[in-house]
This record gives C-alpha cells, sequence and structure tokens, in this order.
C-alpha cells in the first residue's frame, strides 16, 4: 500500500497521527456553495454542524467565506472577514478540540483569521493570487495546505493546457515547496486541486496516479467530494453524489491521502475505519 510520507502534522503543539487518513469537514459560510448542504447561515447552526462533525470523527474542519466554485463572484475582503471573524472564538469556546482551517487566499484573511484562533490556512491559490501570502504563512508559523490552481476562480477553467497533468502540477507545486521548506515552514499540506484548472479527464488523471505526489514527501489532501468530477460522470445533481464520492475516497487513501475534505463525515471516516481494518489485517 502507498506510505503515508511526513506521518505527522504539528498544529500549535498538538501533533496528529496522519499515519492512519483523517478527515476535515466542510463549513461554507458562502450563501452560493455549490453544494447547498454546506451553506451556513447563523453562527449556532455552525457550532451544532461542526459539533456533529466532530462527534462523527473529523479532526478538522475548514471555514470558508469566498466561494471558489467555478465563475464564483469576486468579494472584498472586508465581506470575506465579516463571514469568518465572528465563527471562530465560538468554535474555539464550544469545540476546543477540532482544528480549525481557514480557506482563504489572501494573507490578509489568514492573519486575521489565525489571530482569531483558526490553526490552519488552506489556500486554494498555493499562493499565487496574493503575493504577501507565503511570507504571511512563515510569519505566522501554522500548517499551510498548498493548493494547486491555475488563475482565478473566475478563469481558472480556461487554463487546462498541460503536456502530462501529473508531472505539471507537481512541477508548478515544487518551487513553492522548497522555498517554505527553506524559509523554516516545517509543516505543508499538499492538495492537487481536483476541479481547479483541471477538465474532467484530468481530475481522473491526477486520482489514477495521486501515488506520484507521495515523491514530495509531504502529507496529500484530497477534496473531491461532491464535485463536478463525480456527479456529471455518474448524470447526477451534487445532492445525490455522496455515493460516488465514498467510491473516489477508498480510491484516493489507497493512492495515499492522509486528508479527506468532505461535506459528509460519517461517510468518510466509515471508509477509512474500513481501510485501516484491511490493511491492519495483512
Amino acid at each position: 500500500m502507498p506510505q503515508v510520507s511526513k506521518k505527522t502534522l504539528n498544529v500549535g503543539g498538538r501533533l496528529v497521527d496522519l499515519s492512519i487518513p483523517k478527515v476535515m469537514g466542510i463549513l461554507n459560510l458562502t450563501p452560493d456553495s455549490f453544494y447547498h448542504g454546506s451553506r451556513i447561515a447563523s453562527v449556532d447552526q455552525l457550532i451544532d454542524i461542526a459539533g456533529s462533525m466532530w462527534e462523527q470523527g473529523a479532526s478538522f474542519i475548514d471555514i470558508g467565506g469566498y466561494s471558489t466554485r467555478p465563475g464564483a463572484i469576486d468579494i472584498s475582503v472586508s465581506e470575506e472577514l465579516d463571514r469568518l471573524m465572528p465563527v471562530v472564538e465560538p468554535l474555539n469556546k464550544f469545540l476546543p478540540e477540532i482544528i480549525i482551517s481557514v480557506d482563504t487566499f489572501r494573507s490578509e484573511v489568514a492573519k486575521l483569521v489565525v489571530a482569531k484562533g483558526a490553526h490552519i490556512v488552506n489556500d486554494v491559490s498555493g499562493g499565487t493570487l496574493d503575493p504577501h501570502m507565503l511570507r504571511e504563512v512563515l510569519a505566522l508559523k501554522v500548517p499551510y495546505v498548498l493548493m494547486h490552481m491555475r488563475g482565478t476562480p473566475q478563469t481558472m477553467q480556461q487554463l487546462t493546457g498541460y503536456g502530462n497533468v501529473v508531472e505539471d502540477v507537481i512541477r508548478d507545486l515544487l518551487p513553492t515547496i522548497r522555498r517554505l521548506e527553506a524559509d523554516g515552514l516545517a509543516d505543508i499540506i499538499v492538495d492537487p486541486g481536483f476541479g481547479f484548472a483541471k477538465t474532467q479527464a484530468q481530475n481522473f488523471e491526477l486520482l489514477r496516479h495521486l501515488d506520484a505526489f507521495q515523491a514530495l514527501n509531504l502529507p496529500i489532501l484530497v477534496g473531491v467530494s461532491r464535485k463536478a468530477m463525480v456527479w456529471r460522470t455518474l448524470g447526477c445533481a451534487p445532492q445525490d453524489a455522496l455515493n460516488g464520492t465514498t467510491a473516489l475516497h477508498m480510491l484516493a487513501i489507497e493512492r495515499g491521502a492522509s486528508i479527506l475534505r468532505v461535506h459528509d463525515v460519517r461517510p468518510a471516516v466509515e471508509v477509512i475505519k474500513l481501510w485501516s481494518e484491511t490493511h491492519t489485517l495483512q
């Protein structure tokens, strides 16, 4: 079976064991998230859902205030902060064990939300949309999810020209990884960016060869939950794509994924438990 390259993650002094994959639950504070089931309307609702995710086995909660679906509307920094800032302290108060990831590509947002109590920065742009992001993450000294994307959420689907998508994505990520490691960032998580500047065929090619990313010697995060690569392939809607998502989650961890970013925590935890049992018996 694929070996997890880096088996621990230091989150504010807490050591997270990644030898068994972990689950990151998605909480979108945006009114236009592509999957309506992940949209949150109030702080109370967010605490309730986050609590349920924790009880079901999520190790991380990923909060986002900017929709990055293809063609999403751009919003201001202040509007993004207005969505994120009120929820971090309540999450830490009522769920102190949960690790909070902030889904943003803006350094100012990352700085302020981490100051409020978030633990991880999850940057869909991999540092390409804000020239200050990498410097800010180094200053914050928090784990950083480095995702691959080209262009912006508004233009990315016109930027899918690759020679070999697996090799090109790794080649695109390497300079940033080397820079961050050289400057002392100990905890980098790599996300190949399923659905971001990728065609359907390219998404499946990345998943087919996910184990190639093990060469980076970093944990791999996979985010395929209810995405178009699932529901378009199956000819259904996002709300009917859980079964397909679950199938791809098993393939992802078989190929070395360390973290599954998901809308539905319990099914993902069950996949990991069954995978773990089959590998324990070997």
